[in-house]
């Protein structure tokens, strides 16, 4: 086994930034290593980095093809200049208001290297300089002591760990009395600032000197219980379940804990209500989330459609003739409840003619004048129900005109505008993104929400859709026939047999659209799915192998997680060559050609957490990447945005709601029992349109089928529903 190569230590001067992401600390230098004459090239990461600065770096030095050769610094250090270059070129960077190259040569020919000392302590000499007088004397040393203050913050947090975005965050919070924060309650951080979060403030506590059984750290850690709690789908928790993992958390007392959670609810940082029988503790912002959206549905399921008069007789026999579809008997009757009332759920699996039940009411209600309004929860899933309707369809956040971080252009006081609205893929939904969408609705709006209630539950907290439907409270629809055509498809018989806790008939078949191929270790199953991924498929069924095949995984990390499966299809499917630029970030290889996927929600570039595109082109100068997107959208990167991306020839189950692929490939392996279960294999069959091959053990199956836990969340939407 090789050793690795120790790392080199270098030093210089920045003679320029070429480029620097506030968020990741990610820069590109043009450097001036001591003792030499030429400048080169230097990759690292720093919370704020200005021409002129000296550095002290470790790393190695490698060449690459597109940009010569350059150093890869593991750690970097940087520090005010000395030198009388350096700090000319650090004055003049633009760095402190009132300074520019000019000024900055004039200043540093004056004062020498005391200049810094002048500016801060002794600012009136500056008056000397030519070209100074008192008003840009005073400009100057006010931006030298702000711009201090946060290089201060900036270097403090940064050595735990929290990005110059945070930093500056922090300081915009707080302002000069931001490190006297930090240091007195590290934990505010957290409360106050959004991507900071307890484990963070806990380290920067533990290095001031915090106890550990202080008040500030109790509280904390019972808070960061329940929000994990939150991350985990639950909007509550049982109180003596918190309790438990709280002081597993903080190796704390148990009384110690219940008098800081006397303290809390006293602030009304957390709130304790009954379920049943059991005493459950809240976040403050799921409580009230939940207990409006039952508020609203009740006023909704309470008051009677304000339509025009409709004959349902004649309508469902002039919609038969519009759409060519004749409904069956479960479908008619279901196109009447959706005329009336005014909220109504229609759930069912593939196959059972949700679609063409949801064109036939649209068709009627858009007859009669109705303003129709649809969405979904992501951008894949409404772009299909557009496609599917033949009407516009956005995504919630669109719809609500999302403003980011928790801001929404659409709420109670300004109501979006239409008369029906439609909710697709409701099951995706979380409970604080159905409580403003139902703030929003306008008086007199019907409302028809449309999911698979047996698919996964939202990533978020909370499983609206499912409590809902098991509250009784609001009408719904259960479509369970499968129509002819749907039951020749043994991706759709076969999901459903899953669905009931059945192992469906893994025997091969020459026509079947489903298929298990039996493979013992993860690195055979590996092997398989990329083989059928490279060649076996596209040669039996003519899929181009990156557009058309989708691989689908329980998890991210391990030999048949995301990151894995990723590197293995990437390096068959768009390998390294000569003509092909590729460029490398945040440990991910991204070549012109790859398939990758959007991680989040980014409305200035209008891409979407889970939107599908290709690399068409990476340029070198300015360095960026282009993406093509569906739907034809072309979309630029800088090196800092890469994080937004990830490969996608794999992806998470999770990340796949909503979509739909002509084929897809999952891995079923015990290495995944931790997540495997019902629900997870059901929701990835079923994304497949044409083709699905499951790739594995079959005695992992049998165990999936026979567990649901992402069933088991703490809720209490169904009981505000149903308080009975």
């Amino acid at each position: 086994m090789n050793s690795p190569t120790p790392a080199t230590p270098l030093r210089g001067l920045v003679e320029k930034v070429l480029f620097h992401a506030e968020d990741t600390g990610y820069c590109i230098l043009k450097i001036l290593p001591e003792g030499q004459r030429e400048t080169v090239s230097l990759i690292g990461k720093a919370p704020r980095v200005v021409a002129g600065e000296q550095f002290e770096a470790t790393g190695q030095w490698e060449s690459t093809r597109d940009y010569g050769r350059q150093f890869k610094a593991g750690t970097l250090k940087l520090s005010r200049p000395g030198s009388a270059e350096g700090i000319e070129r650090y004055l003049g960077s633009g760095l402190i208001e009132g300074i520019g190259p000019s000024y900055a040569r004039r200043m540093v020919e004056k004062f020498g290297p005391r200049i810094f000392d002048i500016i801060e302590n002794e600012s009136v000499k500056l008056e000397e300089v030519e070209g100074i007088g008192r008003k840009r004397r005073q400009e100057i040393r006010e931006s030298w002591l702000k711009q201090k203050s946060v290089h201060n913050i900036m270097l403090f947090l940064h050595q735990h760990g929290i990005s110059s975005s945070r930093a500056l965050r922090i300081h915009k919070t707080y302002g000069d009395e931001a490190l006297a924060v930090i240091s007195q309650n590290p934990y505010r951080l957290a409360q106050d600032i959004q991507g900071i979060g307890f484990k963070t403030a806990d380290e920067i506590a533990r290095q001031t000197g915090l106890a550990e059984n202080a008040p500030e750290r109790l509280q904390a850690g019972i808070l960061h219980t329940l929000e994990t709690a939150a991350q985990n789908g639950h909007t509550c928790l049982p109180e003596l379940q918190l309790l438990q993992k709280a002081a597993e958390l903080l190796h704390a007392e148990e009384h110690n804990l219940r008098t800081q959670l006397d303290q809390l609810l006293q602030d009304d940082k957390v709130e304790r209500h009954r379920l049943q029988d059991v005493t459950v503790l809240a976040l403050p912002q799921l409580r009230a989330a939940e207990q409006s959206i039952a508020q609203r549905l009740q006023e909704l399921v309470a008051t009677a459609p304000s339509h025009p008069a409709i004959d349902s007789a004649e309508a469902l026999a002039w919609a038969a003739g519009v759409t060519g579809k004749q409904l069956a008997p479960s479908q008619q009757q279901a196109v009447r409840a959706a005329l009336e009332n005014r909220c109504l759920i229609i759930t069912g699996g593939p196959g059972v003619g949700k679609t063409t039940l949801l064109r036939s009411v649209l068709a009627i209600l858009e007859r009669h004048d109705q303003k129709l309004v649809l969405a979904a929860p992501t951008g894949r899933a409404a772009r299909r129900l557009a496609e599917s309707t033949g009407l516009e369809a956005k995504t919630l956040h669109r719809l609500l005109e999302s403003q980011g971080s928790g801001q929404w252009g659409r709420h109670r006081g300004r109501p979006l505008i239409g008369d029906v609205f439609v909710l697709d893929e409701c099951s995706m939904i979380d409970t604080p993104l159905m409580a403003q969408f139902l703030s929003a609705l306008p008086p007199g709006a019907h409302l028809l929400l449309v999911g698979d209630a047996d698919q996964l539950p939202s990533v978020g907290p909370g499983m609206v859709l499912q409590d809902l439907i098991a509250s009784g409270r609001v009408p719904c629809v259960h479509l369970t026939e499968i129509f002819r055509q749907a039951a020749t498809s043994r991706i759709i018989t076969s999901a459903h047999e899953i669905n009931r806790g059945l192992v469906p008939d893994l025997r091969p078949s020459r026509d079947s659209d489903f298929f298990f191929l039996e493979a013992g270790s993860p690195e055979q199953i590996a092997e398989t799915l990329v083989d059928l991924v490279q060649r076996r498929l596209p040669a039996r069924y003519a899929f181009d192998p990156v557009r058309d095949i989708q691989v689908l995984t329980p998890m991210n990390r391990g030999d048949l997680g995301t990151q894995s499966l990723n590197q293995r299809l990437q390096a068959a499917l768009n390998p390294p060559g000569e003509l092909k630029f590729e460029i490398d970030r945040f440990g991910t290889t991204f070549r012109v050609g790859d398939k990758v996927l959007q991680t989040n929600n980014n409305y200035d570039k209008d891409v979407f957490n889970g939107d599908l595109g290709h690399i068409v082109s990476i340029e070198t100068d300015p360095l960026r990447i282009s993406v093509r997107f569906e739907g034809d959208r072309l979309v630029e990167y800088e090196p800092g945005e890469l994080d937004e991306l990830q490969l996608a020839y794999a992806m998470t189950i999770h990340k796949s709601q909503g979509s739909e692929f002509p084929c897809v490939l999952m891995p079923v392996s015990t290495q995944h029992y931790v997540l495997l279960e019902r629900s997870l294999v059901y929701t990835g069959l079923t994304r497949a349109r044409r083709l699905a091959v499951l790739v594995g053990d079959p005695r992992a199956l049998d165990l999936a089928v026979k567990k649901q836990e992402s069933r088991r969340r703490w809720t209490a939407l169904r009981h505000l529903l149903s308080p009975a």
